[in-house]
């Protein structure tokens, strides 16, 4: 039925009407689902050189099992079997290719299925297909993201040899021996432990179970957010919940570590100046050496400018500094943090973007001296896939050193510790992923372009050589319904050297005789770069294809002060967020423009959620003479409302350049048409951050849409509020008037 709608209406050359509306819809039904033989992800069997796999095909979701040394595939289990003793044990009709779960277990040498369902654990004999119900699924917790760890919370330690148990009380550190603690002596170790100054209870015992160490804590701030949930489902009366939200500039704990001697029941000091009390931003728990020597600490200064590896000696309480990271703007380590001791700590594999490219580092673990550069060029090492200390041979994923291909498309590679033997083991020009098996000796990869369907093969991870193709995805259907692929395309950044790289994606009935308005999907978040590499048709840009169904050219880049480039390209959104990449926006979309007559520049509209929110918003506020509507949603329009780790990351210590970039602060600024979204229980941006936009542009007197929604998180916007998003666009960008909503009574004119 999809096809055939899609086809029917497709001549039609109407923008903004109920047709494309209902293309649009069934856009949406087109995408689901219509692409086969694509697993998502793969899964080895612990001890065993097999993995299983889910695929959709037209019959519906398949396990696949493959044994890696025969070469062999097959499927996983009986599918019809277990549907129907599955509905036996329930009493509610299980179909065969839509089975209610989609992770399973191996157990019994592959004999023994698992899996869970309604809340229930069952296990399936795979030669009887006998269903047993094991008990109780573990409840999995979903705890707030924001809401930190108590370093008072801590169970009680057992040492390794099991001879003794080390616990908090009093806010100081105990010990005693194992047992029943009724009737055991208790020895205390410390005894300047206190309700504002306290012994952490995530306790570090010595591999020989000699000493154990800690951090002593001073307590930094609370803040809480109020969220008001006005339309609860289980009462008629509002809600009121908090959530403990700390913000740029607020106090954080600072730690500082601390060594016990077991059997002298001794505490030893450690100095505590080279970690900084007053200035941390965080400081790790204490990690021993294998052979207790030592144990490792990382420190992390307040601004992301400085980053160390410690030693403390396990005798003596000295500290010796491994590894000293600096930067003139900021540490990425939220997201290109690596470490890797070699030889309980002879040596330390790091990465560092100290020569403007993220790449790998070796250490003297014992001097704190680099020894030599492992990686080096004009591309990035994306990730550390396995050291082979004995070979002293590492896998890794990088981007950007094949010349020719998108800089992004992820290739994996080995190197040899001295930065000899540099190897590709993964060629196709395509983004590849790679699923390592426990014994390292296998890797499943499975690659595609956003172009390109996927093909995933098993390869030797010694050389990369593919030994089988698992699967070949099927877009068949997918493009029969109309989908077309976006086009790659590339234009210079604003210094006139640097490319960047985006997409366009042009509606199904696209007509170059026709003029369309350009509308931006942007997310700019300095964490990481955002335009889809791979092929793949779900949601993450499954709605763009979407809303360009009612006549719209849409596009996505990539521009400055993203990741996964160099350090140069990154560093642009330094204390600088309110960027966004606006100057490469602008020029890409111009560039694309000039080869595309049919892109029209005078209409551009833009839409982003989160820190997209931030950014579509400024849009309106610091680029007016380019763009000309905008939709906002859940945005952090001011960096010092929003979340301390993410904004400080990038922004590093309050000063005046948060001011700079806020949107509140330059809400007099805007021009164009904008409408803000917001859920009311948003607790990932705190919601008083639109709020607060809301309240400057009714100050400065400024024309402008608003949608809360009851109830939402955060979101952008729900069904209702893409619906309203796209009424928006085709208002505003479009010209005309948006059709009735379905059930929805026209106006009756007034008599």
């Amino acid at each position: 039925m999809t096809v055939l709608l899609l086809c029917y209406i497709s001549p039609l050359r109407a923008q903004g009407t109920r047709q494309d509306y209902q293309r649009a819809e069934a856009m949406k039904e087109a995408m689901d689902g219509k692409m086969y033989h694509a697993p998502g992800s793969f899964h080895w069997l612990e001890g065993e050189e097999m993995f299983w796999y889910v695929k959709q095909t037209p019959k519906g979701k398949e396990f696949m099992l493959v044994d890696a040394a025969k070469r062999s595939k097959k499927a996983a289990f009986d599918q019809e079997r277990l549907a129907k003793a599955l509905s036996a044990a329930t009493g509610q009709e299980v179909a065969p290719y839509k089975l209610p779960f989609s992770r399973i277990t191996f157990a019994d040498k592959g004999r023994e299925l698992g899996f869970e369902h309604g809340g229930k654990v069952w296990s399936m004999s795979l030669r009887s297909y006998k269903l047993q119900e094991k008990g109780p699924a573990e409840r999995r917790e979903n705890g707030y993201w924001g809401g930190g760890r108590d370093e008072l919370g801590n169970k009680p330690v057992p040492s390794p040899d099991s001879q003794w148990v080390a616990f908090i009380k009093n806010y100081n550190v105990y010990i005693r021996p194992a047992g029943d603690e009724k009737q055991k002596e208790e020895h205390q170790l410390s005894f300047d432990g206190s309700k504002g100054e306290y012994y952490s209870s995530y306790i570090s015992w010595s591999p020989d179970s000699e000493k154990l160490a800690t951090n002593k804590v001073r307590q930094g701030q609370e803040r809480l957010i109020y969220l008001l949930e006005s339309s609860p489902e289980d009462q008629l009366q509002p809600k009121l919940h908090t959530r403990n939200y700390l913000k740029p500039g607020d106090a954080l704990p600072q730690k500082s570590p601390q060594l016990f001697l077991v059997n002298k029941k001794q505490q030893v000091r450690v100095d505590p100046a080279p970690f900084n009390p007053g200035e941390q931003y965080s400081l790790s728990n204490p990690a021993w050496r294998k052979d207790g020597r030592a144990f490792t600490l990382e420190y992390n200064q307040r601004g992301h400018q400085a980053y160390k590896v410690l030693e403390v000696d396990a005798v003596t309480g000295k500290v010796k500094e491994l590894i000293k990271e600096e930067s003139k703007t900021f540490i990425d380590y939220s997201s290109k943090k690596y470490r890797h001791d070699v030889a309980d700590g002879k040596e330390i594999i790091w990465a560092s973007e100290r020569d403007g490219w993220n790449h790998l580092y070796l250490y003297d673990g014992e001097t704190g001296k680099v020894k030599h550069q492992i990686t080096k060029g004009e591309w990035v090492v994306r990730g550390v896939l396995h050291v082979d200390e004995e070979a002293r041979r590492i896998v890794f994923a990088g981007s950007g050193r094949e010349k020719g291909q998108d800089p992004y498309l992820i290739q994996y590679y080995k190197v040899n510790f001295d930065g000899s033997g540099l190897t590709p083991l993964t060629t196709e020009h395509a983004n590849h992923a790679a699923t390592l098996s426990p014994d390292h000796k296998y890797f499943v990869d499975a690659y595609s372009r956003i172009d390109a369907p996927q093909v995933a093969v098993l390869r030797r991870a010694s050389d990369g050589k593919s030994l089988m193709e698992v699967e070949r995805a099927d877009a068949t259907d997918l493009f029969k319904a109309g989908w077309k692929a976006p086009e790659v395309f590339t234009a210079k950044a604003r210094d006139g050297q640097t490319d960047i790289w985006g997409i366009i994606i042009r509606p199904s009935n696209f007509d170059p005789a026709k003029k369309y308005p350009i509308i931006e999907y942007i997310y700019a978040g300095p964490h990481s770069s955002f335009v889809p590499k791979t092929f793949d048709s779900d949601f993450r840009y499954r709605f763009l294809h979407e809303l360009a169904e009612l006549g719209f050219i849409v596009v996505q880049l990539d521009g400055m002060g993203t990741s996964n480039r160099s350090k140069a390209f990154h560093d642009v959104c330094w204390q600088n967020l309110k960027d966004a990449g606006f100057p490469d926006r602008i020029g890409w979309i111009k560039a694309a423009a000039q080869k595309y007559p049919y892109m029209d520049t005078a209409r551009v509209g833009i839409f982003g959620n989160s820190a997209g929110g931030q950014s579509s918003a400024g849009a309106l506020l610091f680029h007016p003479e380019f763009y000309k509507v905008a939709v906002s949603s859940s945005g952090c329009h001011d960096n010092r409302m929003d979340k301390i780790w993410w904004n400080e990351q990038w922004m590093g210590k309050i000063g005046p350049h948060y001011a700079a970039s806020s949107n509140v602060e330059n809400a007099h600024k805007l021009q164009g048409k904008l409408m803000l979204i917001l859920g009311e229980m948003d607790d990932n941006v705190d919601p008083a951050s639109s709020l607060q936009l809301v309240n400057a542009l009714i100050k400065a007197n400024k024309n402008f849409d608003f949608l809360m929604v009851p109830g939402m998180g955060h979101s952008l916007g729900g069904d209702y509020g893409e619906h309203k998003r796209r009424d928006f666009f085709v208002r505003h960008l479009l010209g005309v008037e948006p059709p009735e909503w379905q059930g929805q009574q026209p106006a009756v004119p007034e008599s």
